[in-house]
């Protein structure tokens, strides 16, 4: 069974750097946005153990005109728990924990290819693919979100 909680930034560093950026230090594992007003970081649980992190930040996006916007980063689940559904698990209740607060619009610069995992989730391409030097081709996507009400 799955659990969903409020981590902290902290508490995602060890599988960022394990499974998003293995090449990298782990304090090149830690973002700016970590501990922003408004930030939040959640954690899906499976027996106990902590499988698959997500961090969500509130940031615009020049192409989405939303007025109020969250940027999602560093979602990442272990390897040998990915048919768990901890990902999908944690977006949806991120997108319901967002559009309560009255959040427009989630966004993420996604791995290019992973971008069919983000559709499946009702996920939109914006603009077209770019490079971030050393970690790889990305296309921007996102997903309006309900008003809460």
């Amino acid at each position: 069974m799955l659990e969903v909680k409020t981590i902290s930034a902290e508490d995602t560093y060890e599988i960022r750097h394990r499974i998003l950026r293995p090449h990298q230090s782990i304090e090149q594992c830690k973002y700016e946005q970590d501990h922003a007003e408004g930030a939040f970081h959640l954690g899906a649980f499976y027996e106990g153990t902590l499988i698959s992190i997500a961090s969500f930040f509130p940031q615009k996006q020049p192409l989405i005109t939303a007025s109020s916007a969250y940027r999602l980063r560093g979602m990442a689940t272990l390897e040998g728990y990915r048919d768990q559904k901890a990902g999908s698990t944690l977006i949806k209740y991120a997108e319901q924990k967002l559009a309560d607060r009255g959040v427009q619009a989630v966004w993420c610069n996604a791995r290019h290819y992973v971008k069919g995992y983000y559709a499946k989730l009702g996920w939109e391409e914006l603009g077209l693919p770019f490079e971030i030097p050393g970690i790889g081709t990305h296309i921007v996507m996102y997903k309006t979100l309900g008003t809460g009400r």
